[in-house]
């Protein structure tokens, strides 16, 4: 076999040219990839645009106001005396109490045999704990936008003034009162915004800024 033999200039530009091919083969493969990662962006941001254009958050992270028990049997018992009501309902929200007439500022709710829990309809500061001769147990809670809730009627109290509750905190038990012995075990429910009592039912399932705003 006949032997080949490189002369100088020749083995440098071999290697300058391996050199070139070998550089442009990385620059091509950098350029490449910089192709594929922006257009990879490119659908990433397309694809990001695509699902939150548009789209309303329905979650709401205000607390609604619930009813002051959990037990679904629970009925009402009377009705919230409202001045713009037809006769029956008011009369129906009427206490009668040894001859005297009292316009009836909350609701009653009850119709159990037994006791049930009463629970906080808000969050909010314990602001009194007291016992009445007539109404028995209250607990008056104190919430956001000056809304104050009063559960009276209870024979047990399972707070103290100054806590701190959360929405559905079990503050007592169900009790009777002297005023209305006819309803057995219940809780009179009141709401007051602004130092005005509402009705109750118009209440349920509205924030404590739509109460207030009304």
């Amino acid at each position: 076999m006949k032997k080949i033999v490189l002369k100088k200039p020749a083995v440098y530009g071999l290697c300058i040219a391996i050199g070139t091919l070998l550089l442009g083969g990385l620059w091509y493969a950098d350029t490449s990839k910089k192709s594929l990662n922006t257009n990879e962006d490119e659908d990433h941001i397309y694809v990001s645009r695509l699902f939150d254009d548009g789209i309303t958050s329905v979650v709401n992270t205000q607390n609604v106001i619930s009813k002051p028990y959990t037990n679904e049997s629970i009925k009402t018992l009377n009705s919230f005396y409202d001045y713009r009501g037809d006769e029956k309902s008011q009369q129906n929200a009427i206490i009668n109490y040894e001859t005297t007439y009292i316009q009836n500022n909350g609701i009653a709710y009850g119709g159990l045999d037994d006791t049930f829990d009463v629970v906080s309809v808000l969050p909010g500061t314990v602001i009194s704990v007291k016992e009445d001769k007539l109404m028995g147990k209250i607990v008056t809670i104190e919430h956001d936008n000056n809304i104050i809730t009063t559960y009276q009627s209870l024979s047990e109290v399972t707070v103290k003034e100054g806590d701190t509750v959360a929405q559905s905190t079990v503050i007592g038990k169900a009790g009777e009162s002297n005023l209305e012995k006819d309803l057995g075990k219940h809780v009179l429910f009141e709401i007051s915004v602004d130092g005005n009592y509402v009705n109750p039912d118009n209440c349920y399932g509205k924030t404590a800024e739509e109460l207030k705003s009304n």
